[in-house]
């Protein structure tokens, strides 16, 4: 599994950094975000290193794919049977603070609205 030292997230997968841990498989970790926006805020990560979405390759396809299919069960695990939010930021143009891919789950308890963009 490729990891860089200098990467806050790497360290979460590495065990270095304590996270409050949703799910974690092989592949991908989900964990509570430490400042979140709402009620719910997790956060799903790929463990390998990966910078940002603008950073995948094409062998990267099979493990976004499964952090996309896992969403629904973390979003149970978290009590987001409501509905929830995802969002990917990319790069600083994008809002991206920590430079290692992650999606953002997003929903409150009261099953009050998250917020609306476009759709």
């Amino acid at each position: 599994m490729e990891n860089n030292s200098n990467c806050i997230f790497c360290k979460i997968v590495a065990g270095q950094i304590p996270s409050n841990k949703i799910y974690e498989d092989d592949d991908i970790l989900a964990f509570h975000d430490i400042s979140p926006l709402r009620d719910i805020h997790a956060l799903i990560i790929p463990k390998k290193h990966i910078a940002s979405l603008a950073d995948t390759e094409n062998s990267d396809a099979e493990v976004l794919g499964k952090m996309m299919a896992k969403i629904k069960d973390i979003g149970k695990l978290v009590g987001a049977d409501a509905g929830f939010r995802c969002i990917i930021n990319t790069k600083e143009v994008g809002g991206q603070e920590v430079p290692h891919l992650h999606i953002h789950l997003i929903s409150t308890k009261d099953g009050s609205c998250v917020g609306k963009m476009i759709g």
